[in-house]
């Protein structure tokens, strides 16, 4: 695989190795991509377009666009973009099932240690040695792409425009939207002048960071307060996959309104636990509905949950997936994906510099993100590898006392 995929799957032949290989690339991912949306869809960056030569950063970056535009968990979402590009419908399930299989089994298994022992495992230790490798990891992704994204100086200085509104709190959608619309804007001052399209239109289908906006208002609801059960917990999760745009902290203000608030089926201190175990456990932080559905119903509730909130992003992507070649060659469309890519870019860079604030906290944190970054760019390392070195050296340090 030495030359870059350039036409989906539905134009050529995939093969069962292209399931098998997408379905352990995933499976890998979805053990070892800790830090969140961003942080996950930059080691998918490094998988397909760096390594495997899958996809062009071009074609990467449509999909990421793509991928802000619709509902449900960012990073889940381009793992299926990915393995409808390579395989078409069996690769769509293949890559989003693999890549969420392994958190919703530990996150299962938690479930499982937290009603049979009331409290949850301590892994502080693990996320410390982590979260620095994740921080260098999202850098290099970053630097490779913005090159791409900001391939003229409009779109450069849309690109910095995107990061100083959203470091001032403006709604990312908002960021998102604006930058579709400034760029198609500026597209037509260029062709006015007599300019080029910002791109000249190619057969690209084409990533994250965690968007904090919900799409109001909420569906009517079907569960009933003090009843748990498991089509109420199915519609509750599938009603919050179809329709929250953002991070896990979003995701904590939706089940909140409808677990606690409403429904009355959980503490706040016992969702706040659900949560933490989203936020710490590798993969998509939406597995933490896997952790909830053990709590209200054990392993049944576990895997209603789980279907209920990752069903609607198979859904979106399923049909929003063919669709990203024909925007691409569109000039209005085109342009609008050049502003969306530019911004999610940006908005993955805002996410970077706020966990790097809460991650880098003493000397060994700074001195790890700085040897992972030297290790990324200069040596190639594979991401997986410096994800698994930093969990252990975290492990290492926290038996030694010294972290601080």
């Amino acid at each position: 695989m030495n030359e870059i995929t350039t036409s989906p799957a539905s134009v050529r032949r995939w093969t069962g190795a292209d399931l098998r290989e997408l379905a352990w690339l995933f499976l890998r991912l979805g053990t070892t991509a800790f830090g969140g949306p961003a942080a996950h869809i930059a080691m998918m960056q490094d998988e397909v377009v760096r390594r495997r030569k899958w996809l062009s950063e071009e074609r990467f970056l449509d999909m990421l666009g793509a991928t802000n535009l619709i509902p449900g968990p960012n990073s889940t979402e381009m793992a299926i973009h990915i393995g409808y590009d390579r395989a078409g419908g069996p690769g769509l399930l293949v890559a989003g099932i693999s890549f969420i299989l392994p958190a919703m089994l530990i996150t299962g298994a938690l479930g499982w240690a937290y009603v049979r022992f009331g409290t949850l495992p301590a892994a502080t230790w693990l996320l410390y040695g982590v979260k620095p490798v994740m921080i260098a990891v999202v850098v290099q992704a970053i630097g490779t792409l913005a090159p791409k994204a900001a391939r003229t100086r409009p779109l450069g200085l849309l690109g910095v425009l995107a990061v100083v509104l959203a470091w001032l709190g403006v709604n990312e959608l908002a960021v998102l939207f604006g930058a579709g619309a400034a760029s198609v804007a500026l597209a037509r001052v260029g062709r006015g002048r007599g300019a080029p399209p910002a791109r000249p239109p190619a057969p690209s289908d084409g990533g994250t960071g965690g968007r904090a906006a919900a799409l109001a208002p909420w569906l009517p609801g079907f569960a009933v307060a003090g009843s748990v059960t498991l089509p109420g917990i199915f519609w509750v999760f599938f009603k919050t996959g179809a329709v929250l745009f953002g991070s896990g902290y979003v995701l904590l203000a939706f089940l909140r309104a409808d677990l606690v608030e409403r429904l009355g089926w959980m503490t706040e201190a016992q969702l706040m636990d659900a949560i933490a175990v989203g936020q710490v456990t590798p993969g998509p932080v939406f597995t933490t509905a896997t952790f909830v559905g053990y709590v209200l119903a054990g392993p049944a509730g576990a895997l209603i949950a789980t279907l209920g909130i990752f069903l609607p992003a198979f859904f979106f992507v399923a049909v929003s997936g063919p669709l990203v070649p024909r925007l691409r060659r569109s000039p209005v469309a085109g342009a609008v994906l050049d502003g969306v890519n530019v911004a999610s870019l940006a908005l993955m860079l805002v996410v970077t510099l706020q966990l790097g604030r809460a991650s880098l906290i003493d000397l060994p944190t700074v001195l790890l993100a700085a040897a992972s970054a030297l290790l990324l760019f200069r040596f190639k390392v594979n991401s997986t590898w410096l994800v698994a070195f930093g969990g252990a050296l975290g492990w290492a340090i926290h038996r030694a006392g010294l972290a601080g």
